[in-house]
């Protein structure tokens, strides 16, 4: 009796310990288990989750509540094909409405549809408010757009509101008062770091040449105005010596072959390219005629060039004459003493950096994104530092705001996607590792 008790005591302390065990989430051989639960609970986070991380308010970080109907259309319009950073705001976009399906259980023709699409160029104005046509002919539930000029889409906003298809901005809005949010990276912040960073690195001294990727969108504007502002208000002894926006390299081509004839060129228009001495309508023709320039007393012809040399061999510049590699390099010649470059995107990065290396220059180049060829000279020491944004994050939540949206919930005014600033010391490290694109 005492025997068979004695079995019973003992089984039911070995059950006894099994559960705890278990329970405990440990093996009988020192506790390996822990480590692979927490293995498997890292397999779950997304791989995107780091990014989504950076959005803030965080209701535009994931689908919870989106209870949108079956078969729901939204569209999203970027601003360029075929551009990494591009490309990964339209991947941002199409995860969120996965996320929004997968949550809903919605398959097949019940599937919330997404319609992405952008111009072939990024300073193609036209050929995103014809897509802005085309995509409110759809009538979407709701839609987000990028947009390239600030001016250029308010009768189509007019439209679309008069049709009840609400309107999101991100990446670069406008001060179109119908918008429902506007979904980007803060631009004027990050540029005022981007001066002082800069400063840093030039002693607080010096000329500076800027990359502007446009003269028309609210993030070209807000990224170069800002650095420009904390560069005056606070080292007094930098200098921005030229500005260069991308999309007016007819008008620089235009200054270079006038220059180069003699014709002398004014500085100070409105967008900040040069003008023709004594214009005063932004023609970029030369001194007298009919441009509003000033005439010879006497004088009744319109031509008041000044004469050219009497060699027979010489041969006038026109700007169809002028490369934008010329532009760039006129640039370099006429800023001899430039030690810092500023560029506000992943192609003037580029742009700056050719034209510096091409020219034998040293500059420190600070700047926008972080692409493949950008990420590589950052590596090498070719450029000092990088502002990572997120179009990841941006993408995703333009598709949040556009759905709710959608569904009259009420959208933030302004949705901070968040930047992260890179450098060849931290290039490596596992956080930035899993932001990059």
């Amino acid at each position: 009796m005492m025997k068979k008790m004695y079995n019973v005591i003992a089984a039911t302390v070995c059950a006894a310990m099994c559960v705890c065990a278990c329970s405990s989430g440990r093996d009988a051989d020192g506790g390996k288990e822990p480590a692979k639960t927490q293995e498997v609970n890292k397999k779950k986070e997304k791989a995107y989750q780091k990014k989504l991380d950076m959005i803030t308010p965080s209701a535009y970080d994931n689908v919870m509540g989106l209870d949108l109907e079956k078969g729901t259309t939204l569209s999203v319009i970027g601003k360029a094909k075929d551009v990494p950073y591009w490309d990964e705001v339209k991947k941002g976009a199409e995860q969120a409405v996965e996320d929004m399906n997968k949550n809903l259980g919605y398959e097949g023709k019940a599937r919330i549809k997404l319609t992405y699409s952008a111009p072939a160029a990024a300073d193609n104005v036209d050929e995103q408010v014809n897509i802005l046509d085309e995509e409110l002919a759809r009538y979407p539930e709701a839609m987000a757009i990028a947009i390239a000029d600030t001016k250029a889409c308010e009768v189509q906003f007019d439209l679309a509101a008069e049709s009840d298809i609400p309107v999101v901005a991100f990446d670069s809005g406008s001060d179109y008062q119908g918008l429902m949010a506007s979904v980007s990276t803060d631009n004027k912040a990050s540029a005022r770091e981007a001066a002082q960073r800069l400063a840093d690195l030039m002693d607080e001294k010096g000329e500076v040449i800027l990359f502007v990727h446009d003269s028309k969108s609210e993030s070209a504007m807000d990224r170069e105005s800002s650095f420009k502002e904390e560069m005056e208000n606070n080292y007094p002894e930098i200098a921005v010596a030229e500005v260069y926006h991308l999309d007016q390299l007819a008008v620089m081509q235009e200054r270079v072959a006038a220059e180069r004839n003699g014709i002398p060129w004014q500085e100070g228009s409105e967008d900040g390219t040069a003008e023709p001495e004594g214009s005063e309508n932004g023609t970029t023709g030369p001194e007298g005629g009919e441009n509003g320039a000033a005439e010879p007393e006497g004088s009744e012809s319109t031509d008041v060039r000044p004469e050219q040399p009497e060699d027979p061999e010489h041969e006038e510049v026109t700007a169809d004459m002028i490369s934008e590699e010329d532009v760039m390099d006129y640039i370099m010649e006429k800023h001899p003493d430039a030690a810092g470059i500023y560029a506000t995107n992943g192609e003037a990065v580029r742009l700056a950096l050719d034209t510096v290396e091409r020219n034998e220059r040293k500059a420190h180049i600070i700047g926008f994104d972080g692409d493949k060829d950008e990420l590589e000279a950052l590596e090498e020491g070719r450029i000092d530092a990088l502002i990572l944004q997120n179009p990841f994050g941006m993408g995703y939540a333009a598709v949040i705001a556009s759905a709710r949206a959608a569904l009259s919930m009420g959208n933030e005014a302004i949705v901070d996607t968040g930047y992260t600033w890179i450098t060849k010391k931290n290039l490596k490290e596992e956080h930035i590792q899993k932001l990059l694109y």
